[in-house]
C-alpha cells in the first residue's frame, strides 16, 4: 500500500519518489497546494477504490498521515 501511495503522490505532485517520505507535509513545497491537494484526493480515491470523507481530506495533512487515512479505509 505505501509503495502504491507514494507513486500516487509522486504522480500527482509532479515530484520524484524519493521526495515523498513521512515528513512530506502539505504547503511546505510549492507543488501541494490547495489545487494539487484535490488532485492527490482524487487519484488517491481512484487508486484504491475508496471514497476519502471530508474530515479525511481535510486531516491529510502530510504523507505519514495519508497512509494512516488510508489504512483505515483498506481495513473497512
Amino acid at each position: 500500500m505505501e509503495e502504491r501511495l507514494k507513486k500516487v503522490f509522486a504522480e500527482s505532485l509532479g515530484i520524484e519518489e524519493k521526495k515523498v517520505t513521512d515528513d512530506l507535509k502539505y504547503n511546505t513545497i510549492d507543488e501541494w497546494d490547495s489545487v494539487a491537494h484535490m488532485t492527490l484526493v482524487a487519484a488517491i480515491e481512484d487508486e484504491f477504490d475508496i471514497m476519502l470523507d471530508t474530515d479525511d481530506i481535510i486531516d491529510m495533512s502530510s504523507f505519514a498521515k495519508a497512509k494512516e487515512i488510508v489504512a483505515k479505509y483498506l481495513e473497512q
